[in-house]
């Protein structure tokens, strides 16, 4: 039984769900609006949440936290300077998920994430 059990595997090691939402998180920065599964989406609203109320601070230790997870120099630049202040005066939900259809190939749920 999985009660209170705090993330979703996704099927994945360890590293492997690692670098998945890494790179799930540059597409989201640079395109603002992806197409994923409806699981990795709510694992990805999690993991870029924390990251966005981390970036808010706009100061050099954020700089560093948000680069530590994310390792993409052009990403971090943009979500530090042009998406966190966006939501300085708002006390979360920075991401929507829309359902939008089932996969043909396997039958997955599939969705859409965006930034508010």
């Amino acid at each position: 039984m999985r009660h209170g059990h705090g993330y979703r595997k996704l099927g994945r090691t360890s590293a492997h769900r690692k670098a998945l939402l890494k790179n799930l998180t540059i597409a989201l920065i640079k395109s603002e609006k992806i197409e994923t599964t409806l699981q990795k989406a709510k694992e990805l609203q999690s993991y870029i949440e924390k990251l966005i109320t981390r970036a808010r601070n706009n100061d050099n230790m954020a700089h560093q936290v948000v680069f530590s997870h994310l390792q993409h120099k052009e990403s971090v630049k943009k979500l530090v300077k042009e998406i966190a202040p966006r939501y300085v005066d708002r006390k979360g939900g920075y991401t929507r998920i829309i359902k939008t259809r089932t996969r043909r190939g396997d039958a997955a749920e599939m969705a859409f994430i965006e930034l508010v």
